[in-house]
């Protein structure tokens, strides 16, 4: 009769138990994790940094459903979708591009360019920002009570911009004249619609400090906004390795750590998902505690004790 005892598997050594923890724990530092960032960083070759987002909830609640990302980004505003061609975060400026707006090149049907009042208060047109009123009537309110909203623009004239643009020319061809123009700010068609001013069309220009004896085809024609950020205490979230977000009921300031894990200031350590690499403790615990299931009864009380030290030491 054959001895039960010499046919029990040999415990393993002690030696072989710690090699295989410390092995384990190794294999866990390299298992990549596949939890999505919780805000997108970029629309294209456009990044989508503080205070902008994507998605509702990123950002700061200030910016929020500005922006959208289809093929391209698009600025949203009361009057259409105007898309973004550049993003300059560190002079916080944006330029964007009005598909409908008349340029040296082609001529646009009437538009109005409008945007809401927090639009207007937080990411309003720069300065160097100039707006050109076309083909006005001489009854127009920029031409009589309200001329002073007309200013001189780098010694440019009427003359030169119908003389010079083909989509323009047709105004002087039409009335064998030069119509009346006027340079002027975003300030005065914010609050005056193109029926109002009386004025057929319009064209906007930027970077407009270096333009004097540039002839209109050189021009940059669009709009440059100029944004400022939100002091929400965003730095330290950003510092812990979290992203900057809001709560979409309350829109209080949130830290979005994971795409399952928020905080309110920065981010505690082991919630980040950092590289694709999840480094939370208690993965390693469980991992342990699988690998104990394959030993004796015996053993896995000790493999339960070491798991726990293991477990203590990562938090």
């Amino acid at each position: 009769m054959v001895d039960v005892q010499f046919c029990r598997p040999l415990p393993p050594a002690p030696f072989t138990i710690f090699k295989l923890l410390m092995l384990t724990l190794l294999v866990l530092q390299a298992i990549p994790t596949h939890t999505l960032s919780p805000c997108k960083t970029s629309c294209g070759s456009i990044p989508i940094n503080y205070p902008f987002g994507l998605e509702d909830g990123c950002g700061a609640p200030q910016f929020r459903h500005m922006l959208n990302c289809s093929t391209d980004l698009f600025f949203q505003t009361p009057s259409g979708s105007y898309k973004v061609q550049s993003i300059d975060y560190e002079k916080k400026s944006m330029v964007i591009y009005d598909p409908s707006m008349s340029t040296c090149s082609i001529l646009q049907p009437h538009h109005d360019f409008e945007m809401t009042d927090i639009q207007s208060a937080i990411i309003p047109p720069s300065q160097d920002t100039v707006f050109v009123l076309l083909n006005c009537s001489i009854d127009s309110p920029v031409l009589n009570h309200y001329k002073y909203l007309c200013f001189n623009f780098a010694g440019h004239t009427c003359d030169e911009l119908y003389g010079s643009c083909n989509a323009f020319r047709v105004f002087h061809l039409l009335t064998n004249s030069s119509p009346p123009c006027c340079f002027t700010s975003y300030n005065t068609v914010k609050f005056m619609s193109m029926n109002i001013l009386d004025c057929t069309h319009y064209t906007s220009v930027l970077n407009t400090e270096n333009l004097k004896g540039v002839g209109p085809l050189d021009w940059v024609y669009g709009i440059k906004l100029s944004f400022s950020v939100p002091d929400t205490g965003c730095e330290s979230c950003k510092k812990s390795g979290g992203t900057c977000g809001f709560d979409t009921d309350t829109e209080g300031l949130l830290c979005l750590c994971s795409s399952f894990a928020n905080a309110t200031r920065e981010c505690a350590a082991g919630s980040i998902i950092s590289k694709g690499y999840n480094n939370a403790p208690w993965t390693h615990y469980l991992l342990v505690l699988l690998v104990a299931a394959y030993f004796p009864t015996s053993w896995r009380l000790v493999l339960t004790e070491l798991s726990l030290i293991v477990f203590h030491s990562f938090c």
